[in-house]
């Protein structure tokens, strides 16, 4: 069927919506349309990134992941994070409003705030963010209330929120699983004696590690001289060792396999059935990093344009923006891992590298 442009794209449905709490935007300033347009704009980048993050749950919520597609999982991790990357440029056009354009129609927005966006909370739920970990309001209710209505009956927004709610296995929890089945040295789950290989490649590395750990220390008395107070520096470098040996061991048997598997993953991520999955890895960091810079950019631009007053939704601002930026952060075990790794040349020798080729069929 043939079709133009402004129909498939819907423009004139789209220019008419820009109107805030009147019947038409003649009466509303340019800045106020500035603000409702950019926010608009956000809603419409995160149900593109709510469709990518579903697709991603579901790819790695399989029994069997296959590897011939981990490509297209990097690929749609790498769209979210342009995505995320293009939409911290919009705060720039609302930092063309100075604060008594944005004083002249704040008003309109009590009590209404951006913490009601229920696509941001469907982003952090299907990425895998606890409701134990989230920041409160300050002088407001928890999230899930925030997003009923003003005559506190329910909305659309929460009705959207309670769906993503019910809707599980998180990607954190599927990208879990998934790293769970990490063939370790070639041996899997339920292999027999995989808990000892398991625990056996996490015992050479630790070891390794602290091999490292100690020529770092002698390369630093070398380079710098004797340090200024010894059993300080010790400890400090013995405090690493415990942390590392910590994180390794997990808090539980399932935890020290996929926390094995990461560690695995970045150790050999030259052999060729390890490249694409570090690859993912990789990249589910930069989604996140990019997400923490988002909120960063949101603290940053609301403090530039209204200072630290209270939100219009009761929430305590700036302030909160800027916990849930440096608290909010779901694949801990991937940033952690950083922490921990070691020189190529320091790593425990692979027997099994044979096993991670590709072969023909």
């Amino acid at each position: 069927m043939a079709t133009s442009y402004w129909d498939y794209i819907r423009v004139e449905d789209l220019l008419e919506l820009q109107n805030g709490l009147e019947e038409d935007e003649a009466p509303l300033s340019n800045h106020e349309v500035l603000f409702v347009t950019v926010h608009q704009v956000f809603e419409l980048w995160f149900k593109l990134i709510l469709r990518e993050l579903s697709t991603l749950r579901d790819f790695f919520n399989q029994d069997n992941v296959p590897e011939q597609d981990m490509a297209l999982a990097a690929e749609s991790l790498g769209r979210i994070s342009t995505i995320l990357n293009v939409a911290v440029k919009h705060f720039e056009v609302v930092e063309t409003l100075h604060t008594r354009d944005y004083l002249d129609f704040r008003d309109k927005l009590f009590p209404a705030s951006g913490f009601q966006s229920a696509q941001m909370r469907e982003m952090e739920i299907i990425l895998g963010l606890p409701d134990d970990e989230r920041i409160g309001m300050g002088s407001a209710s928890g999230y899930m209330q925030a997003l009923r209505g003003v005559d506190g009956k329910g909305s659309s927004a929460l009705d959207r929120v309670e769906s993503r709610k019910a809707d599980m296995p998180s990607l954190k929890a599927a990208v879990g699983e998934w790293l769970y089945r990490t063939p370790i040295r070639g041996s899997q789950p339920g292999d027999e004696n995989d808990d000892a290989v398991v625990d056996g490649f996490l015992k050479d590395y630790l070891a390794q590690y602290e091999q490292a750990v100690e020529r770092l220390k002698t390369h630093i008395r070398a380079t710098v001289g004797e340090v200024a107070d010894p059993d300080a520096f010790d400890r400090q470098y013995a405090r690493e060792i415990e942390s590392t040996a910590a994180f390794c061991q997990g808090d539980s048997p399932r935890e020290r396999r996929i926390r094995a598997a990461i560690i695995f993953i970045e150790s050999y991520r030259e052999l060729p059935l390890l490249a694409w999955p570090r690859k993912v890895l990789a990249r589910i960091v930069e989604m996140e990093q990019q997400l923490v810079m988002f909120r960063q950019r949101h603290a940053r631009m609301v403090e530039r344009v209204i200072g630290r007053r209270t939100g219009t939704g009761g929430s305590a601002g700036v302030d909160y923006l800027d916990q849930t930026a440096t608290t909010y952060r779901i694949f801990k075990d991937l940033w952690a891992v950083r922490t921990i790794q070691i020189r190529r040349d320091d790593l425990p020798p692979l027997d099994e590298k044979g096993y991670y080729e590709f072969r023909a069929t």
